[in-house]
């Protein structure tokens, strides 16, 4: 049986499914060839320090907004037409990107929330993906479908950073910004095919009861501040800077980073079925923010790239962990509305990290978003285990005494 058989819930699932999965490869092959070389691309267009840090701030708060815009729309224009429409705003940045010299295109970029600069885990699908997803698999299979989901990014993600590794001057990134937007392309094209059967409850209110969601938002908002100092974009741009590292070296490093993460990814969702969400979320995730902290002190790149491959395999464990959670505390038709309004939080408190480290690196300060980063992510652990490890997700069997 293969893995789509597993956790599906119904025939026509399985090939809704796969239609899923490859939109998501696709999508995250661009994103993880542009977190790479964005930074790189926009100091080669003489962009500063600080408005690099700019334009990826607006990207994060841009995604999670669209992410909100595409909860509502979904509920109007439906699911499959909703998810269209996020491949035509790849498709658009992507040729603004390849084209434009000016910083204000660039951040016309940023505003179609599709600029990609955290890897795969932001933008306007995911709150329709997401539910599609819930939707078209079991209870049971629930953890493990959103593990694969988080998979199937990181594998693409992969291939990305590897097709990274050819953008060594301006016209070969702008080359691979048009794939960026052939990609788009074919990611408006594909939802189309999607079953009738994944559009969900016709009528019934997307952001319905709001209560469960408050403080699980505000501490979401304390973790994503922490990650937005370090995304991925931000770390090869840093890299670069303080080691003189290179698209040919950055490429196949972060591809690296996302294959391992594949792996965790694969178990979280195993994981989460044998301890919990919310124990997998913690006991995963803090030991990764503690690595933050001493990574300004590594003396040399490889130490560096050694450590950034290991962090990244342990803090991607809680994403479908976290996923899986979210949509199963709410009502199943408030399902996209939860996405939207949890990614919101995320993406705008994101949003802040790039500008502050941006500020960082062009003050020499190239430590201490690191440190505050790791801080303000293990504070988030902490909360996260106080306040929530009783409450289980409604698809969770709990353990009798």
């Amino acid at each position: 049986m293969s893995p789509l058989a597993e956790v599906a819930g119904r025939p026509s699932s399985r090939a809704d499914l796969q239609v899923l999965f490859f939109v998501r490869f696709l999508r995250a092959v661009g994103f993880g060839f542009s977190a790479v070389l964005i930074g790189l691309y926009f100091q080669d267009r003489n962009v500063t320090p600080l408005e690099i840090g700019i334009v990826l701030a607006v990207g994060f708060a841009a995604a999670a907004l669209t992410g909100l815009v595409s909860a509502n729309a979904q509920g109007r224009f439906g699911r499959r037409r909703t998810l269209a429409a996020t491949g035509v705003l790849m498709m658009i940045c992507g040729i603004v990107l390849a084209f434009a010299t000016s910083y204000w295109l660039f951040m016309l970029a940023a505003l179609t929330g599709m600029l990609g600069v955290a890897g795969t885990d932001t933008g306007p699908f995911l709150s329709v993906e997401q539910a599609v997803l819930t939707d078209a698999t079991t209870a049971a299979g629930r953890n493990r479908a959103f593990g694969r989901y988080s998979l199937t990014g990181a594998l693409a993600g992969a291939a990305g950073g590897l097709l990274a590794s050819f953008g060594s001057d301006v016209p070969r990134i702008q080359a691979l910004f048009v794939l960026y937007a052939v990609i788009g392309l074919a990611t408006a094209g594909l939802p189309l095919l999607l079953s009738p059967a994944i559009e969900g409850e016709t009528g019934a209110p997307t952001f319905g009861n709001l209560k469960p969601l408050i403080g699980l938002s505000a501490l979401f908002g304390i973790d994503s501040f922490g990650s937005g100092l370090v995304a991925r974009s931000i770390l090869a741009y840093w890299l670069h800077l303080k080691f003189g590292a290179t698209p040919a070296v950055l490429g196949p490093t972060f591809a690296a980073m996302q294959l391992l993460g594949a792996l965790a990814f694969e178990l979280a969702g195993r994981l989460a079925d044998r301890i919990g969400l919310i124990n997998t979320m913690v006991f995963t995730h803090l030991p990764s923010n503690l690595m933050l902290v001493i990574f300004p002190f590594l003396p040399g790149l490889w130490w560096a790239i050694g450590l950034l491959i290991i962090w990244s395999a342990a803090q991607s464990m809680d994403v479908p962990a976290r996923q899986a959670y979210v949509v199963s505390i709410v009502k199943p038709h408030e399902r996209s509305g939860a996405v939207a309004v949890t990614g919101l939080v995320r993406g705008l408190a994101s949003a802040a990290g790039p500008a502050i480290t941006g500020a960082a690196i062009q003050t020499a300060a190239l430590g201490t978003p690191f440190f505050v980063a790791g801080a303000t992510k293990a504070l988030y652990d902490l909360a996260l285990y106080i306040g929530f490890r009783s409450r289980h997700a409604e698809h969770e069997v709990r353990a009798t005494p």
